[in-house]
């Protein structure tokens, strides 16, 4: 059981939504320096070719791993069906889905308008369910091709294989999922903590089919949803977080990789607090 092997992602097909920016750059550029083939999606087709060109750059990066762009409009049906039917033309099978996308937005509550929850209860929760179900094949094609040497007593009641590697979802979600924010984002933190549920319903549902449901529970990290936050609230944020600080690209990038390796395959249906321990802070 050595460390090589235990955190290894190397050869792994990864999806990682709104990997260009952000969250989702720090964690696309975890997996591909450790030998992953990582495709980008977001809305965002030149964003999604630009940061593929710049990962790909990186020292180190396989020629057959890299990053590979496949841009759609997430908060569409048929956007996410193109996305599905595009990716099973490529690959036969999904190791690893991130959903990272999703959007936020802050306004009083006397006006806080009804097109906020419809735009954030679409992207952050419905669309997540849509392309895990369209991706299920795929990432239960994973399971089956590392079991077909399991054993009959290595069959769950359902008869699906079982596998020391299944497929893994990781959803990135929030802090605020898990407590009243300070600022007025009430479809964000609803529709995370229903992203968070939604997540451990899944865990459920697919365990048997040998793929795996987790959260990451993210506090702040720099991104363009966090900075004109962090530009007016930094140092308030980094002093009330127990660690002095907020993420870095290591926390969130070492967290999927943890979830996404062998170290990882028996954690199903858990949300893991990727915060330094702000979430926990009491403000009485």
């Amino acid at each position: 059981m050595d460390i090589q092997s235990l955190f290894s992602v190397k050869d792994k097909v990864v999806l990682v939504t709104g990997g260009a920016k952000g969250i989702g750059r720090m964690i696309s550029e975890a997996f591909i320096v450790n030998g992953a083939k990582v495709y980008i999606s977001s809305r965002d087709a030149a964003a999604c070719t630009a940061a593929c060109a710049e990962l790909n750059a990186l020292p180190g990066v396989r020629p057959n791993s890299g990053a590979i762009p496949l841009p759609a409009d997430l908060s569409s049906l048929s956007e996410c069906q193109r996305l599905a039917s595009e990716l099973a033309s490529r690959e036969r099978r999904l190791h690893v889905l991130v959903h990272n996308s999703g959007a936020t937005w802050g306004e009083s509550y006397d006006t806080y308008p009804d097109q906020a929850w419809q735009k954030l209860l679409t992207l952050n929760l419905h669309r997540v369910f849509t392309l895990t179900q369209l991706l299920t094949p795929l990432l239960s094609a994973t399971t089956s091709s590392s079991s077909s040497s399991s054993s009959p007593s290595q069959a769950n009641p359902d008869n699906h294989p079982v596998s020391s590697d299944p497929g893994r979802i990781i959803h990135i979600g929030s802090i605020d999922a898990l407590r009243v924010p300070s600022l007025p984002t009430f479809a964000y933190s609803a529709t995370k903590a229903g992203l968070h549920h939604l997540s451990r319903h899944l865990a459920v549902e697919l365990g048997p089919r040998g793929i795996t449901s987790n959260t990451l529970a993210c506090g702040p990290f720099p991104s363009k949803m966090m900075a004109a936050t962090l530009r007016e609230f930094g140092d308030e944020i980094r002093g009330a977080n127990p660690l002095g600080r907020i993420g870095v690209p290591a926390d969130v990038g070492g967290a999927c990789l943890f979830l996404a390796s062998r170290a990882g395959a028996f954690v199903n249906g858990a949300t893991v607090r990727v915060d330094g321990g702000v979430s926990l802070m009491s403000k009485i």
